[in-house]
């Protein structure tokens, strides 16, 4: 109980000191200070220049992390007028892809053939001799253990076509 009685001593005299002092001419002179200023003194917002967009229009240009292809006028090879892609097959999924995305992840086989794996476009996927990878009309030629042979039909740039040969290799696992 003497506890409880000192505590309530030594509250009310607190008290009793913050209200002793009535001196506010500090805070009275800020008031003024803060009346006397003109109105409207607050700097407007800058302007702000609307934003631009940029559309990037070199999506369909060669990669600049390949090297530039080298063509040599003269000794350029021109299309033959027997080659050409054939325009009224279905296409398979697989050729919605650059080729340079695919890379050959192993080989599985049945009695009958072998089967290729490839992962890219999304997934693993299995092609056998004769489907057809990548936009080049690339058609699978031999599969082998180690590697994919692939013959790309490509524009030769006059109209005519050419077939180029290509290789996907087995990728080791690292």
């Amino acid at each position: 109980m003497k506890f409880s009685r000192l505590a309530l001593v030594v509250g009310l005299s607190f008290l009793a000191g913050c209200g002793a002092s009535g001196d506010f001419s500090d805070l009275r002179a800020y008031m003024d200070d803060v009346r006397a200023r003109p109105k409207g003194s607050i700097e407007p917002l800058p302007k702000f220049q609307p934003y631009e967009s940029f559309t990037y229009r070199a999506a369909s240009l060669r990669s600049p992390f390949q090297p530039p292809v080298k063509i040599d006028v003269v000794a350029r090879q021109r299309g033959a007028a027997e080659i050409k892609p054939d325009e009224s097959r279905v296409k398979q999924f697989l050729e919605g892809f650059n080729i340079e995305t695919f890379e050959m992840v192993g080989t599985l086989r049945n009695d009958r053939e072998l089967y290729a794996l490839v992962n890219g476009a999304g997934g693993v996927h299995r092609v056998k001799v004769g489907d057809y990878l990548g936009r080049n009309h690339g058609k699978i030629l031999v599969i082998d253990d180690s590697k994919i042979d692939v013959m790309e039909i490509v524009p030769d740039g006059e109209g005519g076509w050419l077939e180029r040969p290509r290789s996907l290799s087995l990728k080791e696992r690292s």
